[in-house]
């Protein structure tokens, strides 16, 4: 036997596996393809205080060994993730979820924050301060190492529950993003978000995404994603969450030597459904192929 089971601040997921904000949405529609419940947990949609409609379309281009959308944060606000999404994954999550919160303003993600945190549902409330496909918010915070600081400092003001500050790769330091994160009360760190890219219609002359340019995901960012995870995990005290390009079980051991304590699943949710589920059930063998017991043993050892 094997032990998969790990620990984020005090809460302890059967395993490791978590798919990640924006390729899973509530649950709701994966949970028709298998038993949603085998999961470690899963972040829900990226959640805003309004409701918002998105990005203009198109939002996706294919990319070798990847994708590039940009959707833009499409949800439907925090009042109605609370009242109607929260109530309604009950029925078919038992589990503890990972709320994920995005905002324009530093007072937008205090509000939400301090909604979300009431909620006992949420485990963990991931402060996404890296998307890269809205004006004004996400990854404006998140390229300052102050903006993140004076952002995470809010947030744990007004907050119970551990908060994970949801990391850009799009940034010439990130160990000193990661710091300041950690030196204002970070309880983790979850990185990488998508990293930011383009693509142009030949046929046109014209970029093929409405917003010009896009967040890039897929297997082809994970060395990428697999560096700052260690960088990151190797220069703070506090868990982080690794995720780019995870595609398999032997992606999760990778990240977790690299020091990542647990793995979010991103875009291969959106190429295959059963693709969390895959790697779950593969992963005993896996770990058993390179003689790991528990997976506790390799976080870091890099």
């Amino acid at each position: 036997m094997v032990n998969t089971k790990v620990t984020l601040s005090g809460w302890t997921l059967d395993n490791p596996v978590i798919p990640a904000s924006g390729t899973f949405g509530y649950g709701d529609e994966f949970k028709d393809f298998y038993d949603i419940n085998i999961l470690g947990t899963f972040s829900f949609k990226g959640t805003t205080k309004e409701p918002r409609f998105g990005n203009p379309t198109p939002r996706i281009a294919d990319c070798t060994r990847g994708m590039i959308n940009s959707v833009g944060l499409q949800n439907p606000g925090i009042e109605a993730v609370i009242n109607h999404e929260l109530p309604k994954m009950k029925n078919y999550f038992n589990k503890k979820v990972i709320a994920n919160i995005s905002g324009f303003t530093i007072d937008e993600y205090v509000y939400c924050c301090e909604k979300i945190d009431k909620e006992d549902q949420v485990g963990i409330i991931e402060v996404n301060v890296s998307c890269p496909n809205v004006h004004g918010g996400g990854m404006a915070f998140g390229t300052s190492a102050e903006n993140v600081y004076n952002v995470t400092k809010r947030v744990k003001a007004v907050t119970t529950k551990p908060v994970y500050i949801k990391l850009s790769p799009n940034v010439t330091d990130i160990v000193s993003i990661a710091k300041a994160a950690e030196d204002a009360g970070a309880d983790g760190i979850s990185l990488i978000n998508t990293m930011l890219g383009m693509r142009i219609n030949l046929k046109t002359g014209k970029p093929i995404i409405a917003n010009t340019m896009g967040g890039f995901s897929g297997p082809a960012i994970f060395p990428v994603a697999l560096r700052m995870v260690y960088q990151v995990a190797h220069a703070v005290k506090i868990p982080v969450i690794g995720m780019g390009g995870v595609s398999s079980a032997e992606d999760v051991i990778e990240m977790m030597y690299a020091g990542a304590t647990a793995v979010q699943v991103g875009a291969a949710n959106l190429k295959n459904p059963y693709a969390c589920k895959e790697i779950i059930e593969d992963l005993p063998r896996v770990m058993a192929k390179y003689n790991i017991k528990d997976l506790n043993d390799i976080i870091g050892k890099a």
